[in-house]
């Protein structure tokens, strides 16, 4: 796992030379934020070492260089997910990589359906914690030292301090802002009626195919970590209305893209 960290690191090191202080993940239909970036590099999946590719519509499949806000980022313009067929420790991988490459902070966004019933689509909310017990966890197997403790402790998976700063953005910039737990399952099928409906029982406010692993990952090497999902879908749906559809949930990620844009941008800018 190390070696093929570091044979990652050493092929973009080749490529760009400066460190990254933020690293970002695009969920899907937020492809565009790159276009906020400062970009000074950009990097195919498929050009680095034991990279997987996104197969996924809404997701581009490079690294992006740049800056946004005077600070150096590196924005996975594409993620990858449990459903596509990889391991958990390959889903994470990414993220392994730019903590080497030397990120601070790690901002993460996806497409989320809703459960709790006040929530509506296009709304956007931060996780303040996660439910994790419905998917493989990343972590399981020989534990590399190096990377972090056999078992770290979960009780904050979410930086309160950078909640707390994107809530005070919010506020200024007049961005309407939920927050909730966000329940991860391994898809790649929307979830029943009946599983809905399990989910808002657990105490879950919105659930979604990705990540929670990559947070976990985040955790264990000891990064900060803030996370927003765009409500893109409902899943307790009236009576009669048509099924929800991954054409339905891009469009409403992009609808929801201006306020996701403001907040991150001007959370990058205050690290």
């Amino acid at each position: 796992m190390i070696a093929a960290i570091n044979e990652a690191v050493d092929f973009i090191r080749k490529h760009y030379e400066h460190k990254p202080a933020v690293g970002i993940v695009l969920g899907s239909g937020m492809g565009s934020f790159t276009d906020e970036i400062r970009i000074e590099k950009e990097i195919p999946y498929s050009d680095i070492p034991h990279f997987p590719v996104s197969t996924v519509a809404g997701h581009k499949g490079k690294l992006v260089f740049g800056e946004v806000g005077g600070k150096k980022v590196v924005c996975m313009a594409g993620r990858f997910h449990y459903y596509e067929g990889y391991t958990a420790q390959q889903v994470v991988f990414p993220i392994r990589v730019m903590k080497f490459l030397g990120i601070e902070t790690l901002l993460l966004s996806n497409a989320a359906g809703g459960v709790n019933p006040a929530f509506q689509v296009g709304d956007m909310m931060i996780i303040t914690d996660h439910i994790s017990q419905l998917i493989p966890n990343p972590l399981i197997g020989k534990n590399e030292q190096e990377l972090g403790p056999r078992f770290p402790d979960m009780s904050e998976p979410y930086s309160k301090k950078l909640i707390a700063r994107a809530k005070q953005i919010a506020a200024e910039k007049g961005i309407a802002l939920r927050e909730g737990v966000y329940v991860a399952v391994t898809g790649p099928t929307f979830e029943t009626t009946a599983e809905y409906k399990m989910i808002h029982v657990m105490g879950g406010d919105v659930v979604g195919m990705s990540t929670v692993q990559e947070v976990i990952a985040a955790v264990h090497m000891g990064l900060p970590a803030f996370a927003t999902s765009v409500v893109t879908d409902l899943g307790l749906r009236p009576e009669g209305m048509p099924p929800v559809t991954h054409e339905e949930v891009l469009h409403a990620a992009k609808t929801a893209e201006p306020k996701f844009k403001a907040l991150f941008c001007e959370l990058i800018a205050q690290l």
